[in-house]
């Protein structure tokens, strides 16, 4: 069967696809709560037939089409998890959750994988290879599910893997991908200081964790700025600080959250030790105590080089792709790295920006995204896979 034709069909099926994002969009579930989100997965692929495995480490799933020809196995990962986020789109398929809401574009995934499925097994006979859907659950938090689905066995006889994020601040119609690192590796720290607290008045009397505190978090942005090499990217932002309940009191504690992003473990390393040594450090001179947690979170998203190019040249024989770039790494962490480490592939990013209103970023109230950028995914994703599992793969003549 030509490509052209799947990708006909996936896209006179995008009034199906929009009406499986709404759902999923009015009912999301928060990471390793997405009991409901597995069952309607499970219930579509009972509908059409297709065999899949549920609770792949934890509330995953993994489909399963053979085509009538030999040909190699691809698999194609969405993601299901919602976030701890209060809707504000105000769109008439707005969350039915209170505090709960879809804010990154995984309810777009699935639809996509969803009717790439549907297309690819109706027309299984003309296809090549085998063709595994892996619908991950818990992508949004640490430690997140593809690590799981990985250690259940979801890469077993995979040769290659690909994924897609819906991009609210990439013009729709685009593909963005870059061969190498992508994505940063994700970690987390907590710190928290203990002094002694007293009057307001009397401070002499005390060790104030605010101020201890406050000069911890300006010594830390020295690491990046004078300790890591400025060719080797790195982000270490402190997000939280939480201290004191009155006006006239000097607070005996103090808690500040953050995150670590690099693209390599020598430098990640190198700011944990820098860390533990500026906290240790400041807390020993003001005298003191300390209770510091790091959390190795995922690992950089790291293409293989061939494979992007791959996307990128596929890309560019889309119908309805408008433009084609070589991207910047970001430094946004993503769970796809745990495929990348088992197996070749790539992850690459659609554009999704709303035509409609502003593009506000992931994880904000008021995010929202193309939905026709759905059809751009699945074209893309559809045509990797039937080329690669046929082994009529195109040439890589993309120009970087």
């Amino acid at each position: 069967m030509k490509i052209q034709n799947i990708q006909t069909l996936i896209e006179q099926r995008f009034t199906e696809m929009q009406e499986i994002r709404r759902f999923l969009h009015m009912h999301p579930e928060l990471s390793y709560e997405e009991f409901e989100t597995a069952n309607y997965i499970c219930a579509y692929y009972d509908r059409l037939g297709i065999p899949y495995e549920r609770n792949v480490g934890g509330n995953g799933i993994v489909a399963r089409i053979e085509g009538a020809l030999p040909g190699r196995t691809v698999a194609l990962r969405a993601d299901f998890d919602a976030l701890p986020i209060q809707e504000e789109t105000g769109v008439s398929y707005q969350s039915t959750v209170p505090n709960v809401s879809h804010a990154c574009g995984h309810d777009g995934h699935t639809a996509t994988l969803l009717i790439v499925a549907k297309t690819l097994f109706e027309n299984r006979e003309q296809l090549a290879g085998t063709y595994i859907m892996l619908h991950q659950h818990a992508e949004e938090i640490t430690p997140g599910g593809a690590k799981a689905m990985v250690a259940a066995g979801c890469l077993e006889g995979v040769d290659a893997v690909f994924g897609t994020h819906l991009w609210s601040q990439f013009e729709s119609g685009s593909v963005q991908t870059c061969p190498g690192p992508m994505m940063a590796g994700a970690d987390r720290f907590v710190l928290k200081v203990t002094g002694a607290g007293g009057h307001g008045a009397m401070p002499h009397t005390t060790i104030d964790a605010i101020a201890l505190t406050a000069q911890i978090v300006s010594t830390l942005q020295q690491i990046v700025a004078r300790r890591i090499n400025p060719t080797s990217p790195a982000v270490l932002t402190v997000g939280s600080f939480h201290s004191g309940d009155a006006f006239n009191i000097i607070a005996g504690t103090a808690e500040i959250t953050g995150t670590v992003r690099t693209f390599s473990t020598e430098v990640r390393e190198n700011i944990v030790f820098e860390m533990e040594r500026i906290i240790k450090g400041l807390c020993d001179a003001a005298g003191a105590s300390f209770d510091f947690e790091y959390t190795r979170g995922h690992p950089p998203v790291i293409n293989h080089p061939e494979m992007a190019k791959q996307v990128l040249t596929t890309a560019s024989t889309i119908p309805g792709v408008s433009s084609v770039q070589v991207m910047e790494a970001n430094m946004v962490g993503e769970d796809f790295s745990y495929y990348l480490n088992e197996k070749p592939g790539s992850f690459f990013f659609t554009g999704a920006k709303p035509t409609d209103g502003p593009a506000y970023p992931h994880h904000h109230p008021k995010f929202n995204f193309d939905e026709k950028a759905m059809v751009i995914a699945g074209k893309t994703l559809a045509t990797l896979a039937t080329n690669f599992a046929s082994e009529s793969v195109v040439a890589n003549d993309f120009h970087i």
